[in-house]
């Protein structure tokens, strides 16, 4: 119950998420010692971008912390963290178009956004009840609470999976405006690609770790009926 033939897997997946960890952040840091060639900041990026895009209303924000930008859907606000926002390097207007990206899909309705931000509600609940319910299953060796463990557990897998084409797309777009509007060159482009795909990583790697110990609880739920 404990040892699963699938652990060895997480384990190799968990290893992947931490070196996907620090492979953000170095990324992220060798890329903000280049300069990006049209001098503007992430804020200036952010702005123009919105703008251009018909996006006027949507504000601009920094935030403390490293890494902690985001686009606020309830508020309807871009936030950068400080050296994204003040900086003008490949790394800080990568980050903060990519985040414009994510406010560009809210204005056009991007399916897979609407479909993630209708399920959020309850993929709330449900992560918050699946570990109980798992740990009830295993402890007392109930099928019934498993399943249903099991059933909670998939929506919020479900969840980190829709993230994906969410995250992706955001970058896509964020690249063709950055160079159709004129942020950065051709050339440019290669090096923003570097940090948009170093930081989707991460979230290619928790959704394989969630995946795989999803796979595990049906394999052992499974097993248990058979017995």
């Amino acid at each position: 119950m404990f040892f699963h033939p699938m652990d060895f897997l997480i384990l190799i997946a968990f290893a992947v998420s931490i070196w996907a960890q620090f492979r953000v952040r170095g990324t992220f840091n060798r890329w903000s010692d280049v300069p990006v060639s049209s001098g503007l900041t992430g804020y200036q990026a952010a702005r123009r971008m919105l703008d251009n895009n018909g996006l006027h209303h949507i504000p601009v924000e920094p935030v403390r912390g490293m890494l902690s930008d985001h686009y606020d859907p309830i508020h309807r606000v871009v936030r950068l963290s400080e050296p994204v926002y003040y900086e003008h390097s490949i790394s800080a207007i990568s980050v903060a178009c990519h985040e414009v990206g994510h406010a560009i899909q809210h204005s056009v309705n991007y399916p897979m956004l609407v479909l993630r931000h209708r399920i959020f509600p309850v993929v709330n609940i449900a992560s918050g009840i699946a570990p109980f319910l798992l740990i009830a299953g295993f402890l007392f060796q109930a099928t019934g609470l498993l399943g249903l463990g099991i059933v909670f557990f998939s929506i919020a897998v479900a969840f980190q999976l829709i993230t994906l084409p969410v995250e992706f797309n955001a970058s896509s777009r964020a690249r063709e405006l950055m160079v159709s509007e004129g942020f950065i060159t051709n050339e440019e482009e290669r090096s923003v690609a570097k940090v948009l795909n170093a930081a989707a990583l991460t979230y290619v790697a928790a959704a394989l770790i969630s995946l795989l110990e999803l796979l595990k609880y049906v394999m052992i739920f499974t097993s248990s009926r058979e017995e």
